[in-house]
C-alpha cells in the first residue's frame, strides 16, 4: 500500500478522483453531442456556404467575361455599322452634290439659251424697226423725188426695193 500512502500523502482520494474522471467524461460526451457536433455543423455549413459563394463569385465572373465580350463585339458592331453609315452618307452627298451641280449646268445652259433667245428676239424686233424706218424713210425720199402723195405709193415696191438694199 505504498501506492496508497503515497495517494494518501498527496491527499488524493481515488473515489474522489474516479467520480471526477466519470464526471469529466460524462462532461466530454455530452459537450460532445451537444456542443461539439453542433458546431461542427455550424462551421460545415459556413464552409458550405463561403464554397457556394465563392462558387457564385466566380460563375458572376465568368458571366461577366462573357457580357464584358458581348458588350466588346456590340461596340465593334456599332462601329462597323457607324462606318457603314457614314460610308453610305458620303456616297449620298457626294451623289447628291453632282445632281446639284449638273441641275445648276442645265439652269445655266436654259438661262442661256433663254438669253441667246431673248437677243435674236430683240435683234428681230431691231430689224423689223429699221426694216419699217427704212421703208418709211424710202417714202418719204420717193416722195420727195416723185412728189407724189405718200398714200399713192406701192408698198411692194418699197418692199422689195429695201429687199434688195439690206
Amino acid at each position: 500500500m505504498e501506492g496508497s500512502s503515497l495517494t494518501a500523502q498527496l491527499g488524493i482520494d481515488w473515489r474522489l478522483l474516479l467520480s471526477q474522471a466519470v464526471n469529466f467524461i460524462l462532461l466530454v460526451i455530452v459537450l460532445r453531442l451537444f456542443v461539439y457536433k453542433p458546431v461542427l455543423n455550424i462551421l460545415q455549413k459556413r464552409r458550405e456556404k463561403i464554397e457556394e459563394g465563392v462558387a457564385k463569385t466566380e460563375e458572376a465572373d465568368v458571366r461577366l467575361r462573357k457580357v464584358d465580350d458581348i458588350a466588346k463585339k456590340k461596340v465593334k458592331e456599332a462601329e462597323g455599322e457607324a462606318i457603314g453609315i457614314i460610308k453610305n452618307t458620303e456616297e449620298r452627298a457626294q451623289k447628291l452634290e453632282g445632281e446639284l451641280v449638273r441641275q445648276a449646268k442645265e439652269k445655266q445652259v436654259q438661262m442661256m439659251e433663254k438669253m441667246s433667245a431673248d437677243v435674236e428676239r430683240e435683234k428681230e424686233q431691231v430689224r423689223t424697226e429699221m426694216e419699217k424706218e427704212a421703208v418709211d424713210l424710202v417714202k418719204r425720199a420717193l416722195v420727195k423725188t416723185v412728189e407724189l402723195e405718200p398714200e399713192k405709193i406701192d408698198e411692194e415696191l418699197i418692199r422689195k426695193a429695201v429687199e434688195q438694199i439690206g
